[in-house]
């Protein structure tokens, strides 16, 4: 669980510092559109889509992380058992 809580606090940082280097006012309001609402809601949108984005993304390292450790783990066993494979490629 503490895992996941830090997982959607990065994911809500990162998506909070794109949000920040994308908004107008870096820009002198030069993109801001006729239907300021419509704006509004491209920005929630696309906010909470990236926030969906990252932590798909940090959960997927998480696992490839795990599996290498398992990997590992099964490789070290192996060589201690002596049933390694130290003359193959």
């Amino acid at each position: 669980m503490r895992k996941r809580t830090i997982d959607l606090v990065l994911s809500i940082v990162a998506s909070t510092v794109a949000l920040l280097l994308s908004w107008p006012y870096w820009r002198d309001f030069q993109y801001w559109p006729e239907s300021r609402l419509l704006w509004g809601v491209y920005f929630v949108v696309g906010f909470a889509l990236s926030v969906y984005v990252f932590y798909a993304f940090m959960v997927a390292i998480h696992t490839l992380f795990e599996h290498d450790a398992l990997e590992h783990a099964e490789a070290a066993q192996a060589r201690a058992s002596g049933n390694g494979t130290e003359g193959r490629p």
